[in-house]
């Protein structure tokens, strides 16, 4: 093919198929230069740079919804007008959209929504710093889309730099803080180290298998993998198996850090607490979301080629690339909530809490991404079923999360201060807002009948299939275990925040009276319904979870 008609090609695919499919990409992308331009023409500073980019975001959420509702076997599908085809790879395969990237688009962009109004009564950011702060959170978002995306290892690294470096501005954008400015520093240098140990990861793998785009990599791993005639443990120490490993345990160690898995975690607690609510509660749920995304394309991108298993020494080369991910996504899991819910317990700071909270939802996620692993080989069925448990998690933790956090700013507005000593006596001021956080954190605990029992039942139910078929039967049964054991020890933290909220007498030196005016009461309200509504009427959230399943087909 001579370089005329590759260009042609190009073009015309670029034109035809992979724009129209990344219309939400580039809404994001054509609002913060909106949004700059009210920062940088004095014409058009007198508009809010807040509604700008609550206007640009509403047109990615149209489309995303679009691009939902249009794809096959979508529950209330669009006009037939609007299909979208099941699967396409975009720009030369380094992006691929799927049920997934819309189901992941969507959640982001609706978070969107209900974030920018959020800071817009919480007072985070001011006027002056409004445009840099939206321009930053857009730009986050746009990396977090491709991350959901991605369909080669160059864009993985490009899309989780692209998320990553904006969030280490949003943490320090509280100037003159002491305490921000210490917590964005330590990010940047966790996140740096974080970064070059993936690239080093992602140039080994590249480099032993001579390809980055994910379905060669996988054909190509699987053959050199299935031509050991050990098994896979038993060859990892020698030859190109042993640096495959190396190179996946680093890469692993970039996504750990983007889901704050241990041991990848010490950045969250730290930073969280130093930064504005506003910033952990972005961090905290469309990070945590594309982050999970990113893993279970990762995952199941290494290991399966195209819908069919592939014949010989390839389907043995890949079955032990799956159960060698599925340990490592396993233990990591266990570890991981375990230390969450157990460092939880003594904090004394709210947001300090929330982010130990956030590290081990983030081990009950990859509980379900294990168990979605373990079940892709012999269950396709139930493995649609598991990656469907964890889009519903993701979906409903888009309001647990966020009206933790908007509970969180609210009440600093109110008392000045973060600390859970400051909450005592709310429920003889402020008896909405104490039911609000009752809400809020029980379904976080994942008590019934709140959308956060609906969400860790899927999960756990995912494993419990795992455990009835997949190899991995014992690793299985000892992660039903540890979910079980560690949502029981989640009460005491959750709880005792209700029980100095109900309980403990008022402090003296109370600052302020708290009093739920009608905007901060009407965004908790808007929070936290989805919450209730959810625990009893999730049939709705979950059809369209399924649909997110139906890219492990």
């Amino acid at each position: 093919m001579d370089l005329g008609s590759l260009l042609t090609g190009a073009i015309s695919d670029t034109l035809d198929v992979s724009l129209p499919l990344f219309r939400v990409e580039l809404t994001l992308a054509a609002t913060i230069v909106l949004v700059l331009l009210c920062r940088m023409l004095p014409v058009l500073r007198w508009l809010d740079s807040g509604l700008v980019a609550l206007g640009g975001v509403a047109f990615a959420l149209w489309y995303a919804w679009c691009d939902l509702r249009g794809l096959p076997g979508a529950p209330w599908p669009a006009v037939a007008a609007a299909a979208v085809p099941a699967s396409r790879e975009l720009f030369g395969g380094l992006l691929i959209f799927d049920p997934l990237t819309a189901f992941i688009r969507f959640l982001l962009a609706g978070f969107l929504v209900l974030y920018i109004p959020f800071t817009k009564i919480s007072g985070i950011p001011d006027r002056e710093d409004g445009a840099d702060f939206y321009t930053l959170v857009l730009g986050a978002s746009l990396g977090m889309c491709l991350m959901a995306s991605s369909n080669h290892l160059l864009m993985l690294f490009m899309a989780v730099e692209m998320a990553s470096v904006p969030s280490y501005a949003l943490v320090g954008i509280l100037k003159g803080r002491k305490a921000s400015s210490e917590a964005a520093l330590k990010y940047v240098v966790y996140g740096a180290g974080a970064a070059g140990v993936m690239l080093y990861g992602i140039s080994l793998l590249a480099g032993v298998l001579g390809t980055c785009h994910f379905p060669s990599m996988a054909a190509e791993l699987g053959s050199i993998v299935g031509e050991s005639p050990e098994s896979f443990y038993a060859a990892a120490s020698t030859g190109p198996i042993m640096v495959l490993a190396l190179g996946s345990l680093m890469l692993a160690a970039g996504l750990a850090f983007k889901l704050s898995a241990v041991p990848f975690h010490f950045w969250c607690p730290d930073v969280l607490e130093g930064a504005a609510a506003e910033v952990g509660g972005f961090l905290s749920v469309a990070s945590k979301a594309a982050a999970v995304a990113l893993a279970l394309r990762v995952a199941f991108g290494l290991g399966w080629l195209g819908g069919e298993e592939i014949a010989g020494a390839s389907a043995l080369g890949l079955a032990d690339v799956r159960h060698f991910a599925v340990y490592l996504i396993g233990l990591m899991a266990a570890v991981t909530c375990t230390l969450g819910n157990l460092a939880a317990y003594g904090q004394t700071n709210m947001k300090r809490l929330l982010a130990y909270s956030t590290i081990a939802h983030a081990g009950y996620l990859l509980m379900g991404v294990a168990a979605a692993v373990a079940l892709r080989g012999v269950d396709p069925e139930g493995c649609r079923r598991a990656v469907a448990a964890i889009a519903f998690y993701l979906g409903t933790y888009v309001f647990m999360n966020l009206g933790a956090f908007a509970l969180v700013a609210v009440l600093r507005n109110q008392l000045r201060s973060e600390e859970i000593a400051a909450y005592a006596g709310l429920v003889r001021t402020s008896p909405g807002l104490v039911v609000a956080a009752a809400a809020v954190l029980v379904s976080l605990i994942g008590l019934p009948p709140l959308a956060g029992f609906v969400s860790k039942f899927l999960v756990f139910a995912s494993i419990v299939e795992a455990i009835s078929v997949a190899a991995e039967r014992p690793l299985m049964l000892v992660l039903l275990v540890v979910g079980g054991i560690n949502t029981v020890i989640s009460l005491f933290y959750y709880l005792r925040v209700l029980k100095v909220m109900t309980f403990d007498p008022p402090p003296e030196d109370r600052i302020a009276t708290p009093s739920t005016v009608w905007l901060p009461g009407a965004l908790i309200t808007a929070l936290v319904v989805p919450v209730v509504v959810l625990g009893v009427f999730w049939s709705g959230l979950y059809a369209y979870a399924q649909l997110a399943g139906t890219f492990a087909s």
